[in-house]
């Protein structure tokens, strides 16, 4: 198949880095199907790729109802021959020190940010290993990479996108798939755009690019490992955050 022709299913689709990755990989040509748990956002993704001339398919879903995302996964590809690239966009926050942290502020970030992806991962390997191709890109953060005080419950689910991402490529390399993974630094999104301006000053201090990354700058790195050109690139982690976390 066509590299342009392959189906991309990108999850957390509708706003910030994951609307980024959704026009990025339209302006390759590519059909792209956004998931996503808001409906509303959805439509103003479907707007904004519509007056840049592209037309994206979207779903809306929750990615931890398993059955439901199955059931989605599975529709697409049945309609679209076959899922070719799967980007794990979709993540969540529940910041606290561990010390005040509830089971739920924990549980739940496992469960959007490391179960989901798992699970659409799963679905979407059967289709990539029958047409022996897949790009598996999963959305990592430095934080599971270098820590981050205050959000344990984030830095691990982050961090176990990495070890799922390897023990993937053990698996399933040798199918022609490949799976790496995307780890952005402090990139300006309406997530951090709300944060105090001595946080925003005090992240500066650390970047030695001395500019917060866009969401562009990721969609970016995504588009090349989700290409041909990065057929052997595997089990990687690709740092997005201007000298951050070196």
């Amino acid at each position: 198949m066509a590299e342009e022709k392959r189906l991309a299913v990108v999850t957390g689709a509708a706003r910030g880095i994951g609307r980024a990755i959704v026009m990025e990989l339209l302006k390759q040509g590519r059909i792209v199907a956004g998931l996503d748990l808001n409906a509303e956002q959805l439509k103003e993704l479907e707007k904004v790729a519509a007056d840049a001339g592209y037309s994206v398919v979207t779903k809306c879903v929750d990615i931890t109802k398993t059955d439901k995302l199955n059931e989605v996964m599975e529709e697409l590809s049945k309609e679209y021959n076959g899922i070719g690239i799967l980007v794990n966009n979709a993540g969540i926050t529940r910041d606290r020190l561990m010390m005040q942290m509830s089971d739920d502020e924990y549980d739940i970030l496992m469960n959007v940010n490391l179960r989901a992806a798992f699970m659409a991962t799963r679905a979407a390997l059967r289709p990539m290993l029958r047409n022996k191709f897949g790009r598996i890109i999963s959305i990592s953060s430095i934080a599971g990479i270098m820590g981050q005080a205050g959000s344990a419950n984030y830095a691990a689910s982050k961090a176990g996108l990495i070890g799922m991402t390897k023990s993937v490529v053990r698996e399933v390399a040798k199918k022609g798939i490949t799976a790496n993974c995307v780890a952005p630094g402090f990139i300006l999104t309406d997530m951090t755009n709300v944060l105090p301006d001595m946080v925003k000053e005090a992240a500066m201090a650390i970047i030695p690019a001395k500019k917060l990354g866009t969401p562009e700058d990721v969609a970016k790195a995504v588009a090349f490992l989700a290409s041909d050109d990065s057929g052997y690139i595997n089990g990687q982690v690709l740092q997005v955050d201007g000298g951050m976390a070196m």
